[in-house]
């Protein structure tokens, strides 16, 4: 884990941001723990420092004042959109096709071989069969579902984890429970934002798709994250999302009861006698390098391919140079527009600025967001709708929730012929209702004014009419 650590502090530098970390004891946990902690990082060959409480409060403000113990960690966070992105801009400019918003609806066998896959555009409707000498299995929690198109069984227990998001950074290390993990653990700055995380939640596997935060879930998280952060009590929480991470069972443990969160390959004509098909799943995004190593090796040799993996040296598209030398060569830029833009696209933004006033005209005023950089991520980024946009460039994403730049996005992506008129009025419906279904379950105060406000705007002043299936 550590090691894949550095190595994407170095292939995928404008996706990592180097925050360092802290470990707190608060006068109810146990403070020995603090030595095990130490003693564990140091295995691991993690550097681990016990330091003063008092300096704990000077480096990080935020932090509860009430600590009994600290440690600083090498720490930081990860853009998960931003690494998304690039390794999809890698993947294409290495010859890959990139097939978004496309459900994988069966697997093409011929006898005791999977010699490839049938999928269906959610866009369009159309169908297609994908052929290949090896599918790889790499769905996540879905690859389950996926293995039991070839009638193979693999045991999955979804845990659902839910977080909160508040609507500015609170903090400036990422602070953690010096505890043995629990429920909102952790509280970490990210772009323009701090989140609170997480929860866990054993779910059934029928339900992975209808994963809504409870309030329950809200209530610990504030609770707890409370106690990491006593700001937080008087901080606007923007938004609330949940995910599902696949832990998966072994063979030998239908029961589930020593599920990992470990990296778990399946060849399976070794486990199944059914040739041409691998299933990578577990792990966490901090080894998906490896994951992918992994199973891309594990193709190689059924492909006869003995050349060595390199992901671990070759840097990301956007982490190519250094920031400061990109900086530099889009000085012309407004400071805040150029240090956003170089933020998200590394080395990659000099490719989409441009003198002209379109370029440079705000779209997005939460996040800095302009139209040039909505056309870059259109012709390189594999936009289809508004949804894809929010994932690449962040617009929608900030304090208003798409109040005021989701209909000026809705319009670029017409202007640059990825929608028709039809269409970019049904995907600005679409989109604020997903921006609707993370602040409905933190609805109070300040939000709860936003919605209202954003559903005035949209309705009385722009006209868009309230469909059937409309959530806000």
């Amino acid at each position: 884990m550590h090691s894949e650590n550095q190595i994407l502090k170095r292939i995928a530098r404008h996706c990592v941001e180097p925050t360092n970390g802290l470990f707190i004891t608060l006068p109810e946990d146990d403070l020995s723990f603090q030595a095990t902690f130490i003693r564990a990082c140091e295995e691991a060959g993690i550097s681990a420092e016990a330091i003063d409480p008092q300096q704990a409060r000077i480096i990080e403000p935020a932090v509860n004042p009430a600590l009994i113990g600290a440690v600083k960690v090498p720490d930081g966070t990860v853009d998960p959109f931003r690494l998304t992105a690039a390794n999809m801009l890698d993947a294409k400019e290495h010859g890959a096709v990139i097939l978004t918003a496309h459900e994988v609806t069966g697997l093409i066998r011929e006898g005791a071989t999977v010699c490839g896959v049938r999928v269906r555009n959610h866009l369009t409707g159309e169908t297609q069969a994908l052929h290949a000498p090896v599918v790889v299995n790499a769905a996540g929690i879905w690859g389950q579902h996926i293995a039991e198109y070839a009638d193979l069984r693999i045991r999955m227990f979804p845990a659902k984890g839910s977080l909160l998001i508040m609507d500015h950074r609170i903090n400036q290390h990422v602070i953690n429970r010096c505890r043995k993990p629990s429920d909102a653990d952790i509280l970490v700055p990210g772009d323009t934002i701090s989140l609170i995380g997480t929860t866990s939640l054993r779910i059934d596997y029928n339900e992975i798709d209808d994963n809504r935060v409870t309030a329950e879930e809200v209530d610990i998280l504030l609770r707890e994250g409370e106690k990491l952060a006593p700001v937080m009590a008087k901080t606007r929480i923007l938004r609330a999302y949940s995910g599902v991470r696949p832990l998966v069972a072994s063979d030998d443990d239908p029961s589930g009861r020593n599920v990992s969160r470990g990296i778990v390959l399946l060849d399976h004509a070794e486990r199944d006698g059914l040739d041409g098909f691998i299933t990578i799943t577990g792990g966490k995004l901090m080894t998906y390098r490896l994951m992918a190593e992994w199973a891309t090796d594990a193709v190689c040799r059924k492909l006869g391919n003995t050349r060595p993996c390199t992901t671990a040296d070759l840097a990301l598209p956007g982490s190519q140079e250094p920031a400061e030398v990109t900086l530099r060569k889009v000085i012309s830029l407004p400071a805040p527009l150029r240090g956003s833009a170089v933020y998200r696209h590394g080395d990659r933004t000099p490719a989409w600025l441009s003198e002209g006033r379109l370029h440079r005209s705000l779209v997005c005023e939460c996040e800095a967001v302009t139209a040039g950089e909505v056309q870059y991520a259109v012709e390189n980024l594999n936009v289809n709708s508004l949804l894809d946009l929010r994932r690449r460039t962040r617009v929608g994403m900030g304090t208003c929730q798409g109040e005021l730049c989701a209909c000026r996005a809705a319009g670029l992506l017409q202007r640059f012929n990825v929608t028709t008129s039809a269409q970019s009025i049904e995907q600005l419906s679409t989109f604020l209702n997903e921006r609707w279904k993370g602040v409905q379950p933190i609805a109070w105060g300040d939000a709860l004014r936003e919605s209202e406000f954003t559903r005035w705007v949209y309705q009385g002043l722009c006209g868009l009419e309230k469909e059937q299936k409309d959530a806000l």
